[in-house]
């Protein structure tokens, strides 16, 4: 991964980390301040500790991102070290889609007159569950990767002592 491909990475993710803490101020400030009442339709303050749990989640993922981008930028990516960060993406992703359930959860008894949206919002969570998947044989490739990397220089060595 080039020089320019790793700032560009670096570049939308602290945007996203900007974002995201700008939304969880505002998804604080409004619990503390409680300055919007609540008519009942929909249970807002459940709602915003889910939003702010939700982009833990994410803010998670982007920390093990940037990392995983610094060993690449390093050459360091095919270690052990990187199942760490590799974990914490899927971890982070498995929590986001569980935290997507508790918001279908809670938005499900406001749709008894068009469940479509709850089997929809249900159908989105396993979509984020499937990228958890991804991620899993993406580190499953990895770990071969680094078998073979192993095993290449132990055959390194041999050929070397050889000749």
């Amino acid at each position: 991964m080039g020089k320019l491909a790793v700032g560009a990475l670096r570049a939308v993710l602290v945007v996203v980390l900007v974002g995201t803490l700008f939304v969880q101020a505002g998804m604080v400030w409004a619990l503390v301040g409680g300055s919007d009442p609540e008519d009942g339709s929909l249970p807002l303050t459940p709602l915003r500790v889910i939003t702010i749990l939700g982009l833990v989640s994410v803010q998670a993922v982007l920390v093990c991102v940037w990392r995983l981008a610094a060993m690449v930028r390093r050459g360091t990516v095919f270690s052990h070290a990187a199942f760490r960060y590799v974990d914490g993406v899927i971890g982070g992703i498995v929590a986001a889609a569980l935290v997507w359930f508790a918001v279908t959860a809670i938005n499900a008894p406001g749709q008894r007159d068009d469940p479509g949206v709850t089997v929809i919002m249900g159908g989105v969570g396993v979509g984020i569950l499937g990228a958890a998947l991804i991620v899993l044989v993406l580190r499953m490739l990895l770990a071969q990767a680094i078998t073979r990397d192993g095993e290449a220089a132990q055959m390194q060595a041999e050929l070397d002592e050889v000749i």
